[in-house]
């Protein structure tokens, strides 16, 4: 799974649980909507500082989140690898 996906879909998660939609967090983060977007497909990845920004308005510590991401990546099925 993509660092990128996984990182968005906790945002999205995260953003769902305090009944925020996309606008509202954007706007209360100072940021456009389409980037808060953008994020949450894992067409891009937030920088550390607008993580920071991000959490602030969602109410939950940056640690927080990536924890939830790295659990999310650990209990992704592993990949297989074929052998020759």
């Amino acid at each position: 799974m993509e660092l990128d996906q996984v990182m968005g879909d906790v945002l999205r998660a995260a953003r769902k649980e305090r009944g925020l939609s996309q606008e509202a967090l954007a706007l209360e983060a100072g940021i456009e909507r389409n980037y808060v977007s953008l994020i949450e497909r894992g067409h891009n990845s937030p920088s550390i500082r607008m993580l920071f920004k991000l959490c602030k308005v969602l109410k939950v510590a940056p640690s927080e989140l990536l924890q939830r991401a790295e659990e999310s990546i650990r209990s992704a099925p592993k990949k297989r690898t074929s052998r020759k």
